[in-house]
Formats: C-alpha cells, sequence, structure tokens
C-alpha cells in the first residue's frame, strides 16, 4: 500500500482557521515542514490527519500518551473512515509498522534500545551499555514501508534520550515533518527550543483562543487563583529553614578559610595572568571580589584596572552571591583548593544538614521538602471546599465540576465504621473526605481513579442502566464503610476497560456533580463537555499537561450555549518571603501559556498572570483575604463573563505576540513623571527669578544697606552678579539633576521604536526574515503604567517571533555576547548618558552582519560605538558593565506578550 484509499474525506465541514491552515499547506511546506501551535479543543488532530493524507505517503503518528495515541487512531477511524473498525493497514507497534503507524515516543525509544513500554512510559535500564541498539533495525523496517511523513504530537516536552532516538531517525529517514503543539514555548531554554526548532521547523501558523471562541469551538471561560497561608505547623517549618539558612549564611559569610584559599588563588594574586578566565567567568570572579570586600578586604587597585572603573561600588554579599561564591569553591574549582577538601566537604554537609543543597546544587532560598510544603499544602483543602461552595451556591444542579489531583492516598480510606483520620496530605481521597464530611447541601460527589470509583448510592441506578449500554450487566460493589451514602465499585475484568467512559456519561448526565480524579487519568485524552468548573489541585507535571488539564473546562457542550468555564488555580503562600514564594512563582510561569481576559478594569484579552491584577509584594492575610473576595465576586458573574468575552474579542482581530517592558519605579509611572517634569519647571522657573532678583529689589536692598562699602559702579556689579550666580547655583543645580530624572521617564517608546526598526532592518539584510520591508511596520506604546510595548505588524509567525526574540536580547541586561553596542546620548551638550546593548546572537555571528547592525543603529537611534567582546578592552567592558548592572541589581524584566488587538 503506497496512498491512503482514495474515498477517504473527513465527514464535518472544516473551520475557518483550519481551512487557512489547509489552503496555505504548499506554502508551510515549503522547507518540508508544518509547524502549528493550537489550543486544546482547536481540533489540531484532525488537521494533522488531514495534512498527512494530502501528503499522502506512508506516515509515522508519534503521540505522548497510550490514551492520545488511541485518540489518534479512533478519530481517524470514526471522522475519515466513517468506521468503527480499524483497518489492518494502521499499526500500534513500532517493530511492525504499516502504512499508518501510530506510537508514543516512548515506544519508539522503547523498540530502538530493546527497552519495555508500559501505561506509565519506558522502563530504563540504568546500566545501558549500548544505546540505540535495535536503532538501524528499526530504521529499515520503516524504511521497507517507505514512512516519508512523521506527524510529532506535543513534541515539546520529552526526555532528552527519547529526542535523541528521534533526532536520529528524522536524520535516516529524511521525512516531512508535521509538528502540533497546544503549548507555546515559554518554560524551556534556549537549547532546548532550538532542539525544538530543528524537529518541527519555524512556527508557520498559530491558532489562538479568540479564535477558537469566535468560530464557537472553546466556551467564554475565566482563570482564577484561590490564596492561601500554610498551617502553623507548616510556617513553623518555614520559619526554621530559614532561621538555618540565616545562620549558616553568616557562619561562612566571614569563613576565614574561604577568605584564605581565594587568596591564594592565582586569580586573585595574579589576575592579569587569568585574564581568559576572569572574562569566561564573570559570576565567578564578581562573587570572589564581592566576598573579600564583604570581609574588609581592599580590592587591589589590579582588579579595578581589570574590571575598568577605579570607583567601582561593589555590592554586599548577600544569598545570590553566595550561591555562586560556594558554587566555585565547593565545585567549579578543583585545582587551587585540593588542599582545602577536608574543609570543603565540612562546608558541603552544613549545607546539606540545613537544606541548603541538593544534587551538587546550592539554594538558599528553597529546597524541595519547603517547595513541596507549599504545593501540596493542607490548608489548600479548604480552599477547594470554599471553591467548591461559592460554584454550587451559582450553579446548584447545573454544577459539573472537576477536582484534579496528582495522588490518590488510599491510606485516608479505610474499612471501619468511622473516618475520622486527620487530613494531613493532598490527594483524591483527603479531597473527597473534606467534601463528604461537610456536605451540608448534599452535594453528589464522585471519585474516579485508576483504583478507586466511588459513586453516591442514590446513583447506584443510573451506574447499572448506562453499564448494560456497554454490554456489562454484573457488577462488583460494596457500600462505603464508614459512610453508607457511598458506594464503592470493584473494577472487575469485564468493566475496567468501560468504567471511565460509564463513570463520565452520568457525570456528564448530572448525576454526579462533583467528580474528583487524577491528572494521570483525566488530565489528558480525556473529554467531558459538560464541565463548566475545574480546579486544578495538582503540581507535579509539565506545562503541556497544565495546558491539557485547563482544557477540559473550556470546551463548548452542544445543546448548551450558556456554558462557561471556571478554572481554579490553587496557591499557598510562603509568608517568609515578599514575592509570594515558590508556589505562586510556579503559578506564574504557567500562566504564560494561558490567554484568557484581563480583570484590571480594561477590555483586552492577554496572556500571564498580569491580567488577574493581583498585587506584588502584598501578602499578608488580610491582603489574601481581599484577593480571594475578589475572586470570588468575579467568578460569579458568568453571565458577565459571556458579555466580556463579545466586548473585548470586537477590540481586536489577531492575537498579538510583542514584548512588554514594565516600569519599575516605587511611584506610579504618570505621577512619577509628572513629579519630575513639575519639579523640573518649579526649578528652571525658580532659577530665572532668581536670576531677575539678583538684578532686582531684594539684591538692591541688601546693596543699600552696605552701600558705604560700594566704592564705585564696577563693584556694584561685581556684587550683583555674585548674588545672581548663588541663585543660579542654588536652583540651577536643582534643575540639572531633576531634568535628567525628568529625561529618564520620558515616553521613551519613541527610543524603542527606532532601536526596533534598526533590528528589523539588519534582519531582513541578513535573509533571517524574508517578508518584504513594504509589508512590514514596527507598533511601539505605552499604557497608563508606564509599561512600553512593541511587536511586528505584517509578515509569518515565524518573522514576528524571531524579532520579538531578538529585541529581547537588546533590551534585557548583558549576559556574554559576541558584540556590545554602546549607546551615547547627548542632551544639550551636557547631559551625557551611555548605555549598553547586546548584539543579539542571529546578527552577531560575524563581524559583517555586526557592523551592518551598528550602521542601522547610527541612522535610526544615534551615535553609537560596536565592540568585540572577545578581545581584552571588550572584555574588560563586558566586566564593567555587568558588575555595574548587578549592583544596581538589574533584572531581566522583558516579558512575552499575547494580547488580541
Amino acid at each position: 500500500m503506497k496512498e491512503f484509499p482514495k474515498n477517504i474525506k473527513f465527514k464535518y465541514t472544516w473551520r475557518k482557521y483550519q481551512q487557512r491552515v489547509l489552503d496555505e499547506l504548499q506554502t508551510h511546506l515549503s522547507d518540508r515542514h508544518l509547524h502549528v501551535i493550537a489550543p486544546p479543543g482547536s481540533g489540531k488532530t484532525v488537521l494533522g490527519l488531514e495534512v498527512a493524507i494530502q501528503i499522502n505517503q506512508p506516515t509515522l503518528i508519534l503521540a505522548p500518551t497510550i490514551a492520545i495515541r488511541n485518540q489518534w487512531i479512533h478519530r481517524f477511524c470514526d471522522l475519515f473512515l466513517q468506521t468503527n473498525k480499524i483497518p489492518d493497514w494502521i499499526s500500534k507497534d513500532i517493530r511492525n509498522p504499516k502504512f499508518m503507524t501510530v506510537v508514543t515516543y516512548q515506544g519508539l525509544h522503547a523498540a530502538c534500545n530493546n527497552l519495555k513500554e508500559n501505561e506509565k512510559g519506558v522502563n530504563e535500564e540504568k546500566n545501558q551499555l549500548k544505546k540505540n541498539k535495535n536503532l538501524e533495525e528499526i530504521i529499515k523496517k520503516l524504511q521497507s514501508q517507505s514512512i516519508k511523513t512523521i506527524v510529532v504530537d506535543e513534541a515539546h516536552h520529552l526526555k532528552n534520550e527519547w529526542w535523541q532516538t528521534l533526532t536520529k531517525v528524522k536524520e535516516k529517514i529524511d521525512p516531512i515533518i508535521v509538528g502540533l503543539t497546544a503549548t507555546p514555548p515559554y518554560d524551556v531554554s534556549v537549547n532546548e527550543w532550538e532542539r525544538y526548532i530543528s524537529l518541527n521547523g519555524p512556527v508557520d501558523t498559530e491558532i489562538s483562543v479568540p479564535e477558537l471562541i469566535i468560530e464557537g469551538d472553546l466556551c467564554p471561560h475565566q482563570d482564577y487563583i484561590h490564596f492561601s497561608v500554610p498551617t502553623n505547623k507548616e510556617h513553623k517549618t518555614f520559619i526554621k529553614f530559614r532561621e538555618n539558612i540565616e545562620n549558616i549564611f553568616q557562619e561562612i559569610k566571614v569563613d576565614k578559610t574561604i577568605i584564605e584559599a581565594l587568596q591564594i588563588h592565582s586569580l586573585w594574586k595574579n589576575p592579569t595572568e587569568n585574564l581568559d578566565w576572569i572574562y569566561t567567568n564573570l559570576s565567578f570572579y564578581s562573587a570572589c571580589l564581592i566576598f573579600l570586600h564583604s570581609n574588609n578586604i581592599d580590592i587591589p587597585k589590579i582588579h579595578l584596572d581589570i574590571v575598568g572603573d577605579k570607583e567601582l561600588e561593589i555590592p554586599p554579599i548577600n544569598y545570590e552571591w553566595m550561591e555562586i561564591l560556594l558554587d566555585f569553591y565547593l565545585f567549579k574549582e578543583k585545582e587551587y583548593f585540593s588542599e582545602f577538601d577536608e574543609h570543603k566537604k565540612t562546608i558541603e554537609n552544613k549545607l546539606r544538614i540545613h537544606g541548603a543543597i541538593e544534587n551538587r546544587k546550592i539554594n538558599f532560598f528553597y529546597n524541595k521538602k519547603i517547595s513541596n510544603l507549599l504545593t501540596s499544602s493542607i490548608n489548600k483543602l479548604n480552599s477547594i471546599k470554599e471553591i467548591v461552595d461559592l460554584e454550587y451556591n451559582q450553579l446548584g444542579k447545573d454544577l459539573r465540576l472537576v477536582i484534579l489531583s496528582d495522588y490518590i492516598r488510599k491510606e485516608y480510606f479505610i474499612n471501619e465504621s468511622e473516618n475520622n483520620l486527620e487530613l494531613n496530605k493532598m490527594g483524591v481521597i483527603p479531597i473527597f473526605e473534606k467534601l463528604r464530611r461537610e456536605n451540608i447541601e448534599h452535594k453528589k460527589i464522585g471519585v474516579l481513579t485508576g483504583s478507586l470509583i466511588i459513586i453516591p448510592k442514590n446513583v447506584f441506578p443510573s451506574f447499572k442502566e448506562t453499564a448494560e449500554k456497554y454490554g456489562i450487566k454484573e457488577i462488583n460493589y460494596n457500600h462505603v464503610a464508614y459512610d453508607k451514602n457511598y458506594i464503592l465499585i470493584q473494577q472487575s475484568e469485564q468493566i475496567k476497560y468501560d468504567i471511565v467512559q460509564i463513570i463520565t456519561d452520568i457525570f456528564q448526565e448530572g448525576k454526579i456533580e462533583i467528580l474528583i480524579g487524577t491528572k494521570s487519568l483525566l488530565g489528558e485524552g480525556w473529554d467531558a463537555p459538560a464541565i463548566n468548573t475545574l480546579i486544578l489541585a495538582t503540581f507535579v507535571g509539565s506545562f503541556v499537561l497544565s495546558n491539557q488539564m485547563r482544557g477540559r473546562a473550556i470546551r463548548t457542550q452542544n445543546g448548551n450555549k450558556q456554558k462557561t468555564g471556571n478554572i481554579w488555580h490553587l496557591v499557598c503562600i510562603d509568608p517568609t518571603t515578599n514575592d509570594g514564594g515558590n508556589d505562586l512563582e510556579l503559578l506564574k510561569r504557567r500562566f504564560k501559556s494561558f490567554v484568557g481576559l484581563s480583570l484590571r478594569g480594561e477590555i483586552s484579552i492577554e496572556n500571564g498572570i498580569g491580567r488577574l491584577n493581583i498585587p506584588e509584594n502584598s501578602f499578608n492575610k488580610i491582603d489574601i483575604e481581599k484577593i480571594n473576595e475578589k475572586m470570588f465576586s468575579f467568578a460569579s458573574e458568568r453571565d458577565k463573563l459571556k458579555q466580556n468575552w463579545a466586548d473585548s474579542l470586537k477590540q481586536g482581530v489577531n492575537l498579538i505576540e510583542e514584548i512588554k517592558i514594565p516600569f519599575k519605579g516605587k511611584r506610579d509611572y504618570q505621577s512619577t513623571k509628572k513629579m519630575y517634569f513639575n519639579h523640573t519647571i518649579k526649578n528652571l522657573i525658580a532659577t530665572l527669578i532668581s536670576l531677575f532678583v539678583g538684578f532686582g529689589f531684594e539684591s538692591l536692598e541688601l546693596i543699600l544697606k552696605h552701600a558705604k562699602k560700594i566704592k564705585n559702579l564696577q563693584e556694584l556689579y561685581i556684587v550683583l552678579a555674585v548674588f545672581g550666580c548663588i541663585g543660579f547655583i542654588k536652583y540651577g543645580r536643582q534643575t540639572y539633576f531633576t531634568l535628567r530624572l525628568y529625561l529618564k521617564y520620558r515616553d521613551i517608546s519613541k527610543d524603542i521604536h527606532q532601536i526596533a526598526n534598526a533590528l528589523l532592518t539588519s534582519l531582513i539584510k541578513e535573509k533571517i526574515i524574508k517578508t518584504e520591508r513594504s509589508h512590514l511596520s514596527i507598533s511601539t506604546s505605552v499604557d497608563n503604567f508606564g509599561a512600553i510595548f512593541c511587536h511586528l505588524e505584517g509578515g509569518t509567525t515565524f518573522d514576528k517571533s524571531t524579532f520579538i526574540n531578538t529585541l529581547q536580547e537588546i533590551i534585557n541586561p548583558i549576559e556574554n555576547p559576541r558584540y556590545i553596542i554602546i549607546r551615547k546620548n547627548n542632551f544639550l551638550k551636557f547631559i551625557k548618558q551611555k548605555d549598553y546593548h547586546s548584539v543579539p546572537n542571529i546578527l552577531g555571528q560575524n563581524k559583517r552582519s555586526a557592523e551592518y547592525f551598528e550602521n542601522q543603529w547610527e541612522s535610526f537611534v544615534g551615535s553609537c560605538k560596536l565592540i568585540y567582546t572577545r578581545t581584552i578592552e571588550g572584555r574588560k567592558l563586558l566586566l564593567q558593565y555587568r558588575i555595574k548592572s548587578l549592583s544596581a541589581n538589574f533584572t531581566t524584566n522583558t516579558e512575552h506578550i499575547n494580547k488580541w488587538k
């Protein structure tokens, strides 16, 4: 068999965004890659199948899980072949490929390495001697079937060894790659992103959430966060951890042996002989200087000469610098510190005892135990109960709520007449127990996991009736020992394959209103369109899985045009930090891939946690209660939610990827700008008045008092000039400094606009962006909060992503680029500014492209100088800038924003 049967056809009409991809298919495939980003519910599975059919070659489809693998086959048979029978030319076995072979990434890796695959993945052999020892055999089998198309579904988060196998298969077969993902790659390193792009090719098109809502494929929805604080016991653990960390920090901070070790190191004694090392290990070198300076050791002039700034203000030692220093002392530098091995072991043991080191990684802020205490805080059970009560009060019998957790925690399900166990762990059964014990309204609560199924007793008749539809007549069950109102379903061989669908059916009908399950069973490949509320009581897993789980609640439901979805995220705040802690930080990262409505009082659709208008660095108990009240208020307005989506969708036509540079002043942007402007004007007027007064009545009065001492007209002029100068110096100096501050807060979007134009011209010149310049334009703006936004209008998705990524390199604090641009600004010839910017790596690969970028900078932005950092002069400038920027506590504060415009 060499091609698909000719009568294959998708049995429904293509949605507009799907048809758009298909219409542009040949253009996208010009580089033998199609790369599509589309959220859950967009129909990317059927789109991938149609693309494979149109390419019309033997096809290999790779899926992340067995459930999704089966879903691909089911969708193909149902929607294209219109049959329930799987044809014999479809295979699930990579060792026995056919015209269409559908397997998991784990399955491919297992076959190539002679491993076994199970539901949870591949059982790796730790002492595996030969990697990919069956690779050639698998390749030959694929080649014997003439496999020329590979569809990769969610290939974004795979284990390294799976990547290696997949890359080798691609190299040997040289197929067309169809890459599909629901999760934009916000959470990966540059290397991982480049690896991902090398497999999938540049992003060809992105189907957005707003498009799906316009088409009626997703329902209006909103994300909400419910905050909690740790229990007293948990809080005491945090306090103890912080105290221990502070004690060991203070102890190591003055450690005489480390001081001695650093002072005999060659980089301290003979820095000029170690310039190459210093300039390639700037953070270690800086940490050494900072540590010694904090111990009142004078920094020799030679080091300041290397830095290039004799007036350098060296920052104090803190946790971040101590982590870098100890990493250098304990692990990275072995030659010079070998005589201190015993001391190093002592320090390492102390760090380990106090929880400041795990797997040779030093962290003074968190360890795994402390992070887990936050993410699995038992007070999240109270959050769940409050959310369930709110949603039930709003929707009553129409509530279809799903709660997903990481673990079952069977130990809380006991075979005794009473269950009064203390609920001190998060999991499916503790959640069930919390809701069961406090179920005053008699909500219908069920549990669905791979090993435990619990349903209300009064639902059992519906359960039996539904089971009969699947040919199941005998059901083994028991009453829950400690509550006869619930039944435990025993999983027989006959029922285990259909139990998930049976429970799903009765949940859809409303016989169960609240369903509690594990993310492993219900997170991926499970579909229940009736869900209108989702609580994510889960913290283990990737961004892909988070997005998949969230997608359960936002799909439309046939016959229910009024459906809206509320998605609840749980966060436990760390009261010992100012930023809210690890749990909140994890959620912030995940929210980068969630697009939804803004709650800031403006009509807007965007990604990121900022759209929920949560205060930063203000998380005391009173603030948390206010935030939760506000979230509950918004969540209660489901009718308003539909209208807000409708109004927001009218504000744009595309989801634009742009860069956001937040305003970081202590005061808000408008008042800061106004304050400096007002002070500048006041001081300028005062300066002019003082000059006038110097010749005015006040001066004249003073002069008359001392008239006897003034012998002639020339001395009078001198006195008048002195009074005028005093006034000018007094107020002119203030004018100078406030003018500088005002210039700092001017509308700097104009600067960004010019920089962006210089960048765009260079990217086009280097043929990195291939769209014609006439079809492209730069858009910049400043919002009321002082944040600057910039994006590229026109061009492909790849053009826009490339532009944003390279612009971010220029604006962010410098790391270690090959070239830097020194920007020189003169205002009225007396206020000089010098700013340093990285030349993006993509333009810094060779001198010619870097110099062209310099020329464009001169044309669009102004005076500048290009510096090659791989020379002594360049390294010195780079080091000087980085120490200064770290001293000033500069941080990477630009953000990628997706906004509907």
